[in-house]
């Protein structure tokens, strides 16, 4: 009787030790999918915003603005920004993060001087966007911009010998198809411009801005993964590059004009707005990045693209037509089949092969159990996710 009362406590003990670790699950859970969320409209929000507030203050009448100063502000914005993370890293000890500086950026000067190729063309690449989107409608730069993706998978197939699945390929078919649509309907004088515009130049700016961005985010890459360097401290040293690099495009293209000017000439409350922006936007994403998968990703790329049209017929009278939507439509859904998990394309490979396969007749799955699609899909998303692991395992290990 007494080993049953033992055995019996010890189950019912072991019973509330299960729901204890069920409702932890369940509480973690939760806050991932608002985190997501919350995640995917910061993204949104960020991806078009940045798009319509400089193509705004570029429109404006008045007084307009350097975009090489507003360049350079960015780049001091973040490389302060980053400074004062790793200030807090390091709990406020400003001697700590003295002798951290000098170690990182002084001693091992031969990583410091890796970042400033990247830099050089990131700084190549935030001035191109201007040129661009002075150039063109916001909608159509949006489309082609995702361009990106296209020279970003390139470069990671010959530089980090990545391979890309069958449907990844597809996917960069149809996105160079709708772009080229998006451009067709473009030359063909889709609407009304102003006169100062020139889609020739803004088309050579965002191609040349696309093939900076993919070079650049694939050899950032390489180097954070060949270091032991925190995303900051590579950050703050990319922004000591780029600001320098920016005082010296600005002093080149613009420096005769800003002396005589000023250097904040035609600064307003919305070109300052864009100037936060486009500094801080980057490292937002990058933190909000960790907590949306690759398809969340993809859809808020998406739902940019969709933002940004509607925006710009509202505030720019912008003319959709059929060539554009059609254009448009190739570009979203091919930037979601690329960002789906290889687990989640394998899933639907084969979902649609044993469909082909077994016709009419379906497969009976037991009472409360997902289907082995949703199961590969699910599976696939995880792979996605490299904080989600660490999460479930303090869940386990509580």
């Amino acid at each position: 009787m007494a080993a049953v009362g033992s055995s019996g406590s010890t189950g019912a003990a072991g019973q509330g030790t299960v729901s204890a670790g069920s409702l932890e699950a369940g509480t973690v859970s939760a806050a991932h999918r608002r985190l997501k969320y919350i995640s995917l409209a910061v993204l949104v929000v960020q991806n078009a915003s940045l798009i319509l507030s400089i193509r705004y203050t570029r429109t404006l009448p008045g007084d307009r603005f350097f975009a090489t100063t507003a360049v350079v502000m960015a780049e001091v914005l973040k490389g302060l920004t980053c400074l004062l993370l790793l200030f807090a890293q390091k709990r406020g000890n400003v001697k700590h993060l003295v002798l951290f500086l000098h170690e990182a950026v002084l001693v091992q000067y031969v990583d410091t001087l890796k970042l400033a190729v990247p830099s050089l063309i990131y700084t190549l690449q935030n001035n191109l966007q201007y040129v661009a989107i002075s150039n063109l409608p916001a909608a159509t730069f949006q489309v082609t911009y995702q361009l990106k993706i296209l020279t970003t998978a390139l470069f990671s197939v010959l530089m980090l010998n990545r391979s890309l699945s069958r449907l990844q390929w597809v996917s960069l078919l149809l996105l160079f198809t709708g772009v080229a649509i998006v451009q067709a309907q473009q030359a063909g004088g889709g609407g009304p411009r102003p006169l100062d515009q020139n889609p020739g130049v803004g088309l050579a700016a965002v191609v040349a801005s696309c093939l900076s961005s993919g070079f650049a985010g694939v050899y950032f890459e390489k180097i954070l993964k060949g270091s032991s360097g925190s995303v900051w401290l590579r950050n703050l040293q990319l922004g000591l590059f780029g600001t320098a690099l920016g005082l010296v495009g600005l002093w080149w293209a613009e420096g005769t004009a800003v002396a005589h000017h000023g250097f904040f000439f035609g600064y307003t409350p919305a070109v300052w707005g864009v100037v936060l922006n486009q500094a801080f936007g980057g490292l937002l994403v990058a933190v909000v990045v960790k907590y949306a998968d690759n398809i969340l990703k993809g859809f808020a790329t998406s739902l940019s693209i969709v933002l940004s049209t509607v925006a710009s017929i509202r505030l720019f009278g912008f003319h959709v037509d059929p060539l554009f939507a059609l254009g448009a439509g190739l570009v979203i859904g091919a930037v979601y089949l690329y960002s789906l998990p290889r687990g989640a394309a394998k899933a639907i490979a084969s979902a649609s092969t044993s469909a082909s396969a077994s016709g009419p007749c379906t497969h009976q799955q037991p009472p409360g159990q997902p289907p082995p699609s949703q199961l590969s899909s699910h599976r696939g998303d995880l792979s996605t996710q490299p904080f989600l692991p660490k999460l479930l395992t303090k869940v386990k290990g509580s």
